[in-house]
């Protein structure tokens, strides 16, 4: 019986295929729009990606009649609502959220970008388990210090665990089980990017404050404090080069240590007014703390003795510990020196909030009304926009076709980055006012300047704001120079 069907089925798809190969063009261009089109005019070369088929409900706009309103909280802050209403994200369960495709294309641009940092000082990358074991956390005593914070859980056996907010025990232990290092093998710095989990007692915010998120933790084993505190520097300069390349000014705060512990602590905070930290900046040299580490109402510079400190808000979005033998001590993390005598090794941890990187980069960019990337983090490069349909400039619409082809040929750093918005039924000004809303770098219109002897595109160009007029020509070495990721 099965046979049959599928041999049915088979002879079904063999009957359709020649079918829709000889049909006329005229048909096949009624069918689908532009999507057949491109099919017939290139048949040879990849099509180019097609706004209309981007899973990207970004059609969500009235916030009631959608239900996200209620779902989602007070909406508070302006990358959340960007967010919501371009459908880069979609709220599931308080503090948590679907990531929609254009999201993962950004988030994942992130991840290679802190992959070449980490990699560049030489972290190795793994992935840890999220179901964490109480009994490391009993050891190191923050089983019951983290409290309600964890999510914890018990197996049909009874065995106790906690989804993992961060993994100093996992890690510790895992270098303890595989027998003593050599001097030789340090520094070794360990790292991941994972989902974490915090029982946030009022998720907020959006992405800034949640109960599920991604992040970056890496962890690091020396020899000595001092060999410690180098890599502690050396991790640290490599989160001021990664924020330098997101264009993003983020100021690198003596901080607290909270219940990870250590001796030395700093937070990379990006200056926001929605931000939940009270940073104290002097005017004078380069401190700066979070207030918590300061006594009530101190406003003189304790480095320069004479600067005066005024207060910003902020968003953590990095943090870096210097943990001394805290877990390592612990957990029997040892090595052995150059006298083959096993020593305690020296820790560090090291964390980016990759999610809340993304969600405060928006926040810190963008106008209320649009979204503007940092430019190697948007979800796509160009945007092409053809004429509408039945226009008088419709024939013109081969004209964008070839455009998106040629971009993504011709230029390396742009295959995969070019999408050609294909909904011709609308107008160019409703197209083109919602490719500024999602924030493309670049936006091409292909207007009648297109059909003269000499064609001109007109671009938007975001991170300028600039508004060009370019024959192809300037339009390639414009777009040549964009650096992607």
């Amino acid at each position: 019986m099965m046979e049959a069907v599928l041999w049915r089925c088979w002879r079904r798809l063999l009957s359709c295929q020649p079918r829709a190969l000889t049909q006329p063009k005229s048909v096949l261009s009624g069918f689908t729009g532009q999507t057949m089109r491109v099919g017939t005019a290139h048949s040879n070369h990849t099509p180019p990606l097609l706004v209309s088929r981007l899973f990207q409900p970004s059609n969500l706009r009235e916030m009631k009649e959608s239900g996200l309103e209620g779902r989602s909280g007070e909406m508070t802050c302006r990358s959340q609502k960007l967010m919501l209403k371009g459908g880069l994200i979609y709220p599931s369960n308080p503090g948590c959220y679907y990531y929609l495709p254009a999201m993962v294309r950004s988030m994942e641009k992130l991840v290679r970008l802190i992959d070449q940092e980490m990699q560049g000082i030489g972290g190795q990358k793994l992935d840890m388990p999220s179901l964490c074991s109480a009994e490391l956390w009993q050891r190191s005593e923050r089983w019951d210090l983290m409290g309600k914070e964890l999510f914890r859980l018990r197996d049909r056996h009874g065995a106790e665990y906690c989804l993992g907010p961060t993994h100093e025990e996992a890690v510790t232990e895992l270098l303890a089980s595989q027998g003593t290092l050599s001097y030789r093998q340090l520094p070794l710095l360990l790292y991941q990017v994972t989902r974490k989990f915090r029982d946030e007692p009022k998720p907020r915010f959006g992405l800034l404050r949640g109960r599920e998120f991604y992040m970056k933790d890496m962890y690091s084993f020396d020899a000595s404090e001092e060999a410690a505190l180098i890599t502690y520097q050396a991790v640290c300069q490599a989160y001021n080069r990664l924020f330098s390349r997101l264009g993003l000014h983020c100021v690198q705060v003596q901080a607290d240590t909270g219940n990870i512990g250590g001796r030395l602590s700093h937070e990379f905070q990006l200056l926001a007014d929605i931000g939940e930290d009270r940073l104290m900046v002097c005017g004078n040299c380069a401190f700066s703390a979070n207030a918590e580490t300061m006594k009530p109402g101190q406003t003189d510079c304790p480095q320069c003795h004479w600067g005066t400190l005024t207060e910003s808000k902020g968003i953590e979005v990095g943090h870096t510990f210097y943990l001394g033998t805290k877990y390592s001590h612990i957990f029997d993390a040892m090595y052995n020196n150059s006298q083959n005598k096993p020593v305690v090794a020296e820790m560090g941890c090291f964390g980016l909030g990759v999610t809340r990187i993304l969600a405060a980069a928006i926040e810190v960019l963008s106008s209320e009304d649009a979204i503007c990337w940092p430019s190697l983090l948007a979800p796509y490069q160009v945007c092409v926009l053809p004429p509408k349909s039945g226009s008088k400039t419709a024939e013109l619409a081969g004209v964008a076709e070839e455009l998106c082809h040629s971009l993504g040929e011709s230029l390396q750093s742009l295959k995969g980055e070019v999408v050609l918005d294909d909904r011709t039924q609308l107008t160019i000004g409703k197209r083109l006012k919602g490719a500024i809303r999602l924030g493309y770098p670049y936006v091409i219109v292909v207007g009648k300047s297109a059909a003269d002897e000499q064609p001109q595109f007109e671009v938007l160009c975001q991170q300028s704001g600039e508004t060009l007029f370019l024959s192809r020509e300037g339009l390639m070495d414009l777009l040549g120079n964009v650096e992607t990721v």
